[in-house]
């Protein structure tokens, strides 16, 4: 006998999408190109369909053959778990626009950030940093990323240029008791770039 979708997963699906639904979709898209999981022609055809979706189930079949980094299903808890935890990364996403973290902030263990035709700026000149080494992992898609990481602070870049280029470093002496950022994705006909800075004297 064939399984039914439950009354309320049918109640989500029908529910209006948000430009966030949105947002955190092309977030997945960009990764799961990123991967290898969908060709350049495949990830603008998801792309156009993106922005004509209405619902939150036409969001949901854009992404339900696709895989997180913990190989789940992308969008599992899209509707009925917006909210973040401290458990969950955090999310930085400019599309058509720009996105800018500065000052007083507290970088989490892993950060996510996608800019498609746009850019985004994480200046950790002031930050704290939830764990001894944290992660950002940023797609840029005809779109720019900058990370700014305090003097002394070891940086470790994993990340990829295609028709771009990432180019992230710290600083050239490293202070063994500052933090480890390690920073992975890809520049795809954009750019990704880091420098150090140091603290301004209070």
């Amino acid at each position: 006998m064939e399984d039914r979708p439950s009354p309320r997963d049918s109640d989500l699906s029908l529910l209006r999408a948000s430009d966030s639904n949105r947002e955190q979709i092309a977030a997945v898209l960009g990764e799961a190109m990123s991967t290898g999981q969908l060709s350049h022609e495949e990830y603008s055809e998801r792309l156009d369909k993106l922005y004509q979706a209405k619902t939150v189930g036409e969001l949901q079949l854009l992404a339900h053959d696709l895989q997180t980094d913990h190989r789940r299903p992308a969008i599992a808890n899209l509707a009925s778990n917006p909210a973040a935890t401290d458990s969950t990364p955090e999310n930085v996403i400019a599309i058509f626009g720009g996105s800018d973290r500065k000052g007083r902030w507290r970088v989490r263990r892993r950060t996510k950030a996608f800019a498609l035709f746009g850019g985004i700026r994480l200046d950790m000149t002031n930050a704290e940093f939830e764990a001894r080494e944290v992660e950002v992992k940023i797609i840029a898609i005809f779109g720019g990323g900058e990370i700014i990481v305090p003097e002394g602070m070891e940086v470790r870049s994993r990340g990829v240029g295609i028709f771009g280029g990432f180019d992230v470093h710290g600083s050239p002496d490293v202070d063994p008791s500052a933090p480890v950022l390690v920073v992975k994705g890809l520049a795809l006909f954009g750019g990704v770039t880091g420098k150090s800075r140091q603290r301004p004297k209070r």
